[in-house]
């Protein structure tokens, strides 16, 4: 959305510091006279330990570093608005989704197994985590991508990070899980199947942060004015629909633009294009909480949209850039715990661990109990309590008192119900049962939902998910592993395990791994369990193809491959009908600078074959005019072209330019739009709103 009156969050703005026509000072205010040298004993002499302005900014410097993150350490973040359109008063008394609320927020999108440095474009799961800095306090809906998980317990969340992040040994591969270590664990652990499907899948690489779904991942509660619970799935669906790269395409976007997701969204908002999401819910009547042939508890498992459609109940959009990627970004700091009257956890056992595993890590990453004071951080009603001291405390509490109950300050800070205000309650479940380590029969069907997702996937997406196994587990050279995790496979699929064990020269084992069945075993000593019969063998809403919603070329960046006597007319007719329609036209030509049209103007242009590759780019344009000759002498140009045709994007050419073809590896179909032949505008259009010609993959034999 274009040009949307920007909210800003006065609490957190005033923090701001504007070092424009300002003079220079050390952090205690005094004005810096010289920043250039040291205090010496004489201009060649030994430098002198009473250089305070000096210790001031080494002292700062040496200490400018956190630990960061130890999952979800590469982010980018912006500010924006939510403003609840639906009435769910009925569900929850949760003032920010009252219908018209507009309630700040800052959302953080990030990788889960690099590193801070690590490129944006790795195979991995998103986070996407938004907070709400709500008039009851703040909200974090802290999710992911993808709506399932890895594992079901919390006490195996330690082992998975050990074994996703780089080995211990040698310290490879970064922000990569086809290694050892990853397979050896996941083919050891068969409640990973789902969630394995899922990374493999194209929902791991995405083409932008502005173009991926959102999941809460968990099962959370919805609590009403009388105290009824409901069960609740959140989702957040963008606007611009769901677009992913291809992996060979990742592969090279990380060495051309290692920052393409962080500076895509950037720049989106930079320019006024703020990206959206609708959110909605998934509501569960506690009465049907056992209804399904899964257990809604189990994060590895997902509620079908046939079954539970999404209730859109409001939308999010992104209007602002932070200030200050370290200040804001990195001292963000999110936990599922943190909710706010009318929203409750479930019995979730991964997301009853992760309440105090967040809290945890951001008070030892931020440096003490005081990070909520953090300007980012800071709740927009303020905070009130008797907690006190502790590393960097920001407030300054007022008065003799700092504990509860008290008389001498007249019982204040009340609690809620003393001033009329409901307050926050958790939701008064009964429970009656035996304290154990255990898990629930119903957490033990392992395979029919990866089956259902696999089998929900258009042929294009199930062959990339051959591949994206073929290519992790070709990384793998322990075959004992590979072995283990084709038996997985075969219980998903029988036809994805014998494609991945013929690209690995195996043939896949029809039982579980004897290994495999012991760890299962562990937590169910009756397993296999005999699954029930699921509802739904497939589902359009889990493929990115089948139900990609409408098409649309908003935001899209459009390659003009161009060189000088280009002719300006054939630029301006395409460019103008591009953006028309919301996309981004870039010329890219053989120098920066002045660009020579074959009309006589001139236009300045930044993009070059040398500084920009196909990659970048979502579709290509190459106009007519004396350029043409130039680029068929190009091996810059005819390398874009053939490799946009390799990863299944359109080309167009302008009828004076369709004889370059005769000098690259294209081949014409639906997606390579000829002017003489084609409307070769509202072709190509429309070709580009279907984002790729998949099927170029298998009638052209071209792998992506």
């Amino acid at each position: 959305m274009k040009n949307e009156k920007r909210i800003q969050r006065n609490e957190v703005d005033q923090y701001v510091i504007d070092n424009s026509q300002k003079t220079m000072t050390t952090n205690d205010g005094v004005p810096v006279q010289d920043n250039n040298n040291m205090l010496k004993v004489g201009n060649r002499g030994p430098a002198l330990q009473q250089d305070h302005i000096y210790l001031d900014k080494l002292m700062h410097f040496d200490r400018e570093r956190i630990p960061e993150r130890v999952v979800h350490a590469r982010g980018s973040a912006a500010h924006g608005i939510f403003e609840a359109t639906a009435d769910i008063s009925e569900f929850t008394t949760a003032d920010f989704l009252k219908k018209g609320k507009k309630t700040p927020v800052f959302t953080r999108f990030s990788t889960v197994a690099g590193f801070k440095g690590s490129t944006d474009l790795a195979r991995d799961v998103r986070g996407f985590s938004v907070k709400f800095y709500t008039e009851e306090g703040n909200y974090d809906l802290v999710g992911n991508n993808i709506p399932v998980f890895f594992i079901q317990d919390a006490m195996n969340f330690p082992d998975l990070v050990h074994a996703v992040k780089p080995e211990p040994n040698n310290e490879m591969p970064q922000a990569a899980s086809a290694h050892n270590t990853f397979w050896d664990f996941i083919s050891l652990m068969p409640e990973s199947a789902h969630m394995s499907l899922w990374v493999m899948s194209d929902r791991a690489i995405p083409r932008s942060l502005r173009m991926m779904e959102g999941f809460g991942v968990h099962t959370f509660k919805f609590i009403n004015q009388e105290g009824k619970a409901t069960f609740v799935k959140f989702h957040w669906k963008p606007r611009l629909g769901v677009r992913a790269v291809s992996w060979n395409e990742a592969q090279k976007i990380s060495g051309f633009d290692s920052d393409f997701h962080r500076r895509d969204l950037w720049e989106a908002i930079d320019g006024g294009d703020f990206p959206q999401w609708d959110l909605g819910v998934q509501l569960i009547p506690e009465a049907d909480e056992m209804k399904f042939s899964f257990d809604i508890l189990d994060p590895t498992k997902l509620i079908p949209e046939e079954l539970v459609p999404v209730r859109i109940i409001g939308t999010m959009t992104l209007n602002r850039n932070p200030e200050n990627f370290f200040a804001e970004t990195e001292q963000a700091a999110f936990d599922p715990g943190r909710l706010v009257p009318g929203i409750d956890v479930s019995d979730d056992p991964l997301l009853q661990g992760r309440i105090f595993s967040y809290m945890d890590t951001q008070n030892y990453r931020l440096g003490g109990p005081n990070f909520h004071e953090l300007p980012i951080n800071r709740p927009i009603n303020g905070k009130y309590n008797n907690q006190k001291d502790g590393f960097s405390r920001f407030d300054i509490p007022k008065g003799a008192v700092s504990y509860f109950p008290n008389s001498k300050a007249e019982g204040c800070p009340f609690h809620a119900k003393l001033k009329g205000e409901g307050g926050y309650q958790s939701h008064a479940q009964k429970i009656d049962a035996a304290k154990v380590r255990a898990r629930a029969d119903s957490f033990a069907d392992h395979f029919t939902q990866a089956r259902l997702f696999f089998n929900s996937q258009s042929p294009e997406e199930q062959e990339h998910i051959v591949q994206a196994f073929s290519f992790e587990l070709s990384k793998v050279d322990d075959v004992d592993i590979r072995r283990r995790e084709l038996a997985i496979l075969y219980q998903v699929e029988k036809g994805l395990a014998e494609q991945v064990g013929h690209n690995l020269g195996l043939t896949p084992p029809k039982e579980l791994d004897p290994l495999t069945l012991q760890f299962a075993r562990q937590n169910h000593p009756q397993y296999p369990i005999q699954p029930k019969k699921p509802e739904i063998q497939k589902s359009d809403a889990l493929s990115m193809q089948i139900k990609p919603g409408e098409g649309t070329l908003q935001t899209l960046k459009i390659a003009f491959l161009l060189d000088d006597g280009v002719s300006k007319a054939s630029v301006d007719t395409m460019r103008d009908a591009l953006e028309k329609e919301g996309a981004k036209a870039v010329l890219i030509g053989s120098h920066v600078g002045k660009l020579k049209f074959l009309e006589g103007d001139t236009e300045d242009i930044q993009h070059t074959f040398l500084t920009d590759a196909s990659v970048l780019y979502d579709a290509f344009y190459t106009p007519e005019g004396d350029s043409v000759a130039k680029l068929a002498a190009n091996p810059d140009y005819l390398q874009c072209i053939n490799e946009g045709f390799r990863h299944c994007k359109a080309l167009a050419f302008a009828p004076g330019a369709e004889s370059l073809l005769k000098h690259t590896l294209v081949k014409e179909d639906k997606g390579v739009i000829l002017g003489s032949k084609k409307k070769l505008i509202d072709d190509f259009i429309n070709v580009v709103k279907g984002y790729r010609v998949w099927e170029r993959e298998k009638s052209r034999k071209v792998q992506a």
